[in-house]
């Protein structure tokens, strides 16, 4: 039996979310944070929300009840269309309300920090 292979969604902030951005790519596998700003029920789509920046969230494979103005988290596959408008076709997702938004950039800016440090270390 052959074993599926899906990607863990490499965490990204909304407004990293632009077409020069190295994650802005048809199909990539990432996990956004935001604040549910608007959701239509009759196609399960919902916008998240962190400062300016916005993005869809198709939630129809989800077993997931939304409230306006709580703050979440998913992961998915980025779809993005003729007009370079993305969605986000989302797989998993959770309520994280309580979550401290700009603590949350600062440790991911610590993580990249790291990581980029781990890397230059290993190459030199």
């Amino acid at each position: 039996m052959a074993a599926s292979s899906v990607s863990s969604g490499a965490l990204v902030m909304l407004e990293e979310l632009n077409p020069s951005s190295p994650y802005f790519k048809q199909g990539a596998s990432i996990r956004v944070t935001g604040k549910l700003q608007e959701f239509n029920v009759e196609v399960a789509v919902a916008v998240l929300v962190d400062g300016s920046a916005t993005l869809k969230v198709d939630t129809q494979h989800l077993n997931l009840n939304l409230h306006m103005s709580s703050i979440y988290q998913f992961i998915g596959e980025l779809q993005i269309d003729a007009s370079n408008e993305a969605i986000l076709k989302a797989r998993v997702g959770r309520n994280v309300d309580g979550m401290d938004l700009n603590l949350y950039r600062q440790s991911l800016q610590l993580l990249r920090d790291f990581q980029a440090d781990q890397n230059s270390s290993l190459t030199a």
